[in-house]
């Protein structure tokens, strides 16, 4: 195998496939990437038995061939090498290592044949729809923040993804929640989904996709799914991921349906005064929010450090009430909501509330209150 490639688009290409790579590992060809070189380009594959990854990048195919290298190394060798330059990779040297070599700079590793590296792609995914990658990444970010990183309760570690009938509309929801909070966001169905019952995607599948579509140019995404794969393609970028095998909780009962009390403000004015007071509210995350009529009053104390106010115009008509929140879940919520205005509604405080966007009906937030 010989090959020469441009030091960018290499660098590119292993940055995508090293973080899949788990940093440590027990099997030796797991901290592997695979490399292989075709007349039509050069494939880079790795895989941590749970996601995998494929990327096919152009290159000047000198020899075909493949091997394995460790994939942490190979990424920080490229890194360090210098802008603008040319890398030529061969295998196997005189030594039968990988060599890698740029301008001055030369480096040889040891490889681990390509018949040990493990495979999870390949199977039969009968559901096939396109989404829009702006449409994607969108519903991605208004819900990966409320995913759950406890792993006792292993079916939260993701994002749930379902086909919904909303009254005539047929959407595709997409859910998460970590118990504390709750993000709930719709997009049309695309065609194909129809037969999409629900499937929960992994925390580190999300997060591995989203900086993909960050780094890719195409427009459209194809999602194929059976009950327990997914996959995302666009261009030469292929990632394919375990399902968490779980049933999902029944999230729409947590959802509240007679609050009866809103509580309207400007979404960046109630962002910033969170944050001034959440400086005296670090430690115990809790700040206290009483409304009143036309304004509301956002408070927090601490014996060791002091104590914090804000008052804000509000749109309110009620009694007044005193609620509890964690400021870290409210600020993840408010920093989703893309209008002017956001609505918070309640029953008292005590009850779940549900924070809405006034102006975008695709969205729905559940925050718990805390005892202040």
């Amino acid at each position: 195998m010989k090959f020469t490639i441009e030091r960018v688009n290499l660098l590119k290409t292993l940055s995508h496939v090293q973080s899949i790579v788990e940093k440590r590992n027990t099997i030796p060809v797991l901290s592997n990437v695979r490399i292989e070189a075709k007349e039509d380009g050069i494939s880079f594959k790795a895989t941590d038995m749970d996601t995998e990854i494929t990327e096919i990048v152009d290159a000047k195919t000198i020899e075909t061939g493949a091997t394995t290298a460790p994939a942490h190394m190979l990424y920080d060798i490229v890194r360090k090498l210098s802008d603008g330059t040319d890398v030529e990779i061969t295998f196997p040297d005189e030594k039968g290592q990988l060599t890698i070599a740029s301008g001055r700079s030369k480096f040889s590793l040891s490889t681990i044949g390509v018949e040990d590296f493990p495979v999870i792609s390949g199977d039969k995914l009968p559901i096939n729809f396109v989404m829009d990658k702006e449409e994607l990444k969108d519903v991605i970010d208004r819900t990966k923040f409320a995913v759950s990183t406890e792993e006792t309760r292993y079916y939260l570690n993701g994002v749930y993804m379902h086909a919904k009938n909303e009254g005539e509309a047929k959407v595709l929801r997409v859910v998460a929640t970590d118990g504390h909070r709750l993000a709930c966001v719709e997009t049309p169905l695309p065609q194909g989904a129809e037969n999409l019952n629900g499937v929960i995607i992994p925390r580190k599948t999300i997060t591995e996709i989203r900086k993909l579509l960050d780094d890719n140019n195409a427009d459209h995404i194809t999602v194929s799914m059976s009950e327990n794969k997914i996959r995302f393609a666009f261009e030469d970028v292929t990632l394919t991921s375990k399902l968490i095998d779980g049933t999902y909780p029944d999230y729409e009962r947590v959802i509240p349906t007679d609050n009866d009390k809103n509580l309207e403000l400007n979404v960046k004015e109630l962002s910033s005064a969170v944050d001034r007071v959440s400086v005296v509210a670090e430690r115990t995350r809790a700040i206290k929010v009483i409304t009143n009529q036309n304004h509301v009053t956002i408070t927090t104390s601490s014996p060791d450090l002091g104590s914090a106010q804000e008052e804000l115009e509000a749109k309110y008509e009620g009694e007044s009430v005193e609620i509890g929140y964690n400021f870290r879940y409210l600020l993840d919520i408010l920093n989703e909501v893309k209008g002017e205005a956001v609505r918070i509604s309640f029953a008292d405080a005590s009850s779940p509330s549900v924070i809405h966007d006034t102006t975008d009906s695709s969205a729905i937030y559940v925050l718990m209150p805390m005892r202040v």
